[in-house]
Parts: structure tokens; sequence; C-alpha cells
């Protein structure tokens, strides 16, 4: 596996990062590691071997020391998640409560309606 491609592989799923969650950094070594919180616990470690591959790729003598099938893993596994993760709009939540407090407002109603006999 070249130097190339390693980065290739970071700048990919730092691109994924930034577009489904949010990470922003200068370089994908950044995204990686910034975005890292917002990943489940067992795809962070995934993120760091390929920030840590990013890092090592521009050296060709620690390039030839990286784990080509943990780096391939780990980045099939981290690719596999983000693409099956929806950015989440900052209003559904805001949605959700409006429609919750609607619900409860009618329950209200109907249980006076009904406790007053008007029902």
């Amino acid at each position: 596996m070249s130097g190339a491609t390693v980065q290739q592989m970071a700048e990919r799923v730092a691109a994924l990062m930034a577009e489904r969650l949010g990470a922003d950094g200068a370089t994908a070594a950044d995204r990686l590691e910034r975005g890292g919180r917002r990943l489940p616990r067992r795809l962070r470690a995934d993120a760091a071997v390929l920030a840590e591959a990013a890092r090592h790729a521009r050296d060709p003598r620690l390039l030839a020391a990286l784990d080509v099938e943990r780096v391939a893993a780990a980045y099939d596994r981290l690719v596999r998640h983000l693409a099956a993760t929806r950015r989440r709009s900052p209003l559904q939540g805001v949605a959700r409560s409006i429609l919750l407090s609607l619900l409860i407002v009618a329950g209200v109603v109907l249980a006076v309606l009904t406790w007053r006999g008007f029902l």
C-alpha cells in the first residue's frame, strides 16, 4: 500500500466525518481526531489507527512499518458506519418536542372535557 493510498483513505473518511458528523479541522488527521468523539466507542480506535497511518504515510520508513491489513480493516469499518449514518437536522429535536407538547395539551383538554361532562 502506498503513502498516497493511505492519504486518500484518510481523506475519504475525514470527508465523510465532516459531512455526516460535522467534524471540523484543517487536515484529515485533525478531523479524524476531533470527530472521533462523535463515533461509537468501538470505532474510535479505528479512527485513531487511520489518523496515525496518515501521519506515518508521509515518511517512507514509517510507511513500510504500517500494518496494512489493520489500516484497511479500520477504513472498511469506518466507511461502512459513516455511509449508513444520516446527518440529523437541528430542527428535528425541536419538531419532536413541539409535537410532544401538542399531544400532551390535547390529552389534557380531552381529560378536562370528559371530567366536566362535555364528552
